[in-house]
């Protein structure tokens, strides 16, 4: 076996790289106008966007973390995967056909209508300040990849990463990125493949033994890893303070209706398709891949466990246990370079590749497509012309690299369990109230402009307040000391819900704030065609 990247590998991802990147040039004269540049003058076949989706969501989160996870704990943080066809359904009956009827480019120009530009404007910011932590993340994980490679430092490795993603996704547009994205889904899964059928044969008695010891050790089992003893433990059925299955479900399946209903990377996608027929075969068929991969990349990270177990490894021991700070990340690309032939190398890394550049390219067209629909035209300059807002689109895209670039240096002194579990923190602490908003909207006649504002400063102040409990490293012994409290009340008061569900509890509290402070002070106003109760039929859209 191989033990380093070698000359063919590097031929191989050259090659890739600049098959990729030769996609933007291909597309750049053909941006004359952002209709074409964000949504592709709306003409894609489902079959393409569906796995262009698909790409999207299988970013190297899911390539890395996922299998690190698994490899450093157990399966719980895998359970919100399972509530997607769910928040499909969801999705596709209440919120995306109002977009296509619309013909929207923006997830959120539907909220200016509801509830006024002060709305749009706020879920469009938090929008792109989640969607800059995604790439950031994703970018990191990468250059974990890079770094196993070619053994220089992380920072060379973001540099190098982050110029590759953001010379076609700057130039192309839309276009370049779903056609890049049919690609690197292929790759991808060729890549995984590779990968795995090189661990199952390196395992004595392959996936018998991989389901054997992996139950025997508690590997599969619904828990996480308890930091201060260093033993996996099962997660309780049901409670609000704790890691819980239920709470999981139900935090994946909100998650999965905001992405379906305010996630710009999945509205783009939809509003893109060549008509409602085709727009809603592609969600499907983006499922129907989704779903088994995620599984799919948790079972190579019990493999992966297996597989060290039975030939021990003083990295990959290290890797395990977070000795010297190595972080669970880094299990996959180490293998991948220590075990995989040279050649097979080469093809697998390109699949871990595809799946950062795929996703952060989806969320870099995102994040300038919110910042000139919802921003910049909306508030800045609202009357220049289709060439002068395209320049400003790709140059919203190159300042997203960049800082892309910055946040990942960050995330090299942050967490202390794996990245999956960082990244489900911050996800749920920035969620910012934003489904209550749109669960409110769409699905009630209650709330304006005024009532959102409150019930979202209600979330804001929750959701900070939660994360200086988590990150300051608060205990009980702080508020019995300063206030006198019992240890029980300490306990409440330091942690009234667990941080994994902030999120659900923001976008609760923004919904319940906003509709009786709206029930109780204003007014009902003529809403037609702006809910679910009172929409108006549809006119059939010309193909």
């Amino acid at each position: 076996m191989g033990t380093k990247f070698g000359l063919l590998d590097w031929i191989i991802l050259v090659a890739y790289f600049i098959g990729i990147a030769s996609i933007g040039p291909l597309f750049a004269k053909r941006n004359k106008s952002t209709e074409t540049y964000f949504v592709g003058n709306r003409q894609f076949p489902a079959w393409l966007l569906g796995l262009a989706m698909f790409a999207t969501s299988i970013s190297s989160i899911t390539v890395v973390a996922f299998p690190a996870d698994a490899y450093k704990a157990a399966y719980l943080r895998w359970l919100p995967t399972l509530m997607l066809p769910f928040g499909i359904y969801i999705g596709s009956k209440i919120f995306l056909p109002f977009y296509r009827r619309n013909r929207c480019t923006s997830a959120y120009e539907y909220l200016e209508s509801r509830f006024g530009t002060g709305v749009r404007t706020y879920v469009s910011v938090c929008f792109v300040i989640g969607q800059v932590m995604r790439i950031a993340t994703i970018l990191y994980l990468v250059s974990l990849v890079f770094q196993q490679m070619t053994g220089s430092t992380p920072y060379a490795c973001i540099l190098m990463g982050g110029c590759v993603i953001a010379v076609y996704t700057v130039m192309g547009g839309v276009s370049a990125v779903v056609w890049a994205q049919f690609l690197q889904a292929f790759v991808l899964w060729f890549g995984a493949i590779l990968c795995f059928v090189t661990l199952m044969r390196g395992i004595d008695g392959g996936l018998g033994a991989v389901f054997s010891i992996g139950w025997a050790d508690g590997k599969f089992m619904l828990g996480d890893l308890n930091t201060a003893t260093g033993k996996l433990e099962p997660a309780k059925w049901f409670s609000i303070w704790d890691k819980a299955v239920v709470m999981m479900l139900i935090g994946g399946l909100a998650g999965w209706v905001f992405e379906y209903s305010g996630n710009q990377n999945v509205v783009q996608k939809y509003v893109s398709a060549k008509n409602p027929r085709e727009a809603f075969k592609s969600i499907w068929i983006c499922c129907a891949c989704s779903v088994p991969t995620w599984a799919f990349f948790m079972l190579v990270g019990t493999s992966l466990y297996v597989f060290f177990k039975q030939h021990p490894d003083p990295q990959a021991a290290a890797i395990l246990t977070g000795a010297g700070g190595v972080k669970a990340e880094s299990i996959l690309p180490y293998f991948c370079v220590k075990m995989i032939p040279t050649g097979l190398a080469g093809i697998v890394i390109a699949g871990i590749l595809s799946a950062a550049m795929s996703a952060s390219s989806a969320s870099i067209s995102g994040i300038s497509a919110v910042f000139i629909t919802d921003i910049y035209r909306r508030h800045l300059v609202k009357a220049a012309s289709e060439r002068h807002y395209v320049a400003i689109a790709r140059i919203t895209s190159a300042l997203s690299c960049v800082l892309m670039m910055g946040g990942a240096v960050l995330f090299y002194a942050l967490s202390d369990l794996t990245l999956q579990d960082f990244g489900t923190k911050l996800a749920s602490i920035l969620g910012g109230g934003i489904l209550g908003v749109y669960i409110l909207g769409f699905l009630t006649t209650r709330g304006t402009g005024r009532s959102v504002a409150i019930g979202i400063a209600a979330t804001l102040v929750f959701s900070l307040y939660m994360a200086i409990m988590e990150f300051a490293k608060i205990t009980p012994e702080h508020f019995t000391s300063l206030f006198g409290c019992s240890e029980a009340t300490a306990r409440l008061l330091l942690r009234p819900v667990h941080v994994y569900y902030v999120g659900l509890a923001g976008h609760l509290l923004t919904f319940v704030v906003s509709y009786l402070v709206a029930s109780l002070f204003e007014r009902k106003r003529d809403l037609t065609g702006l809910t679910f109760w009172t929409q108006v039929a549809a006119q059939e859209e010309v193909a």
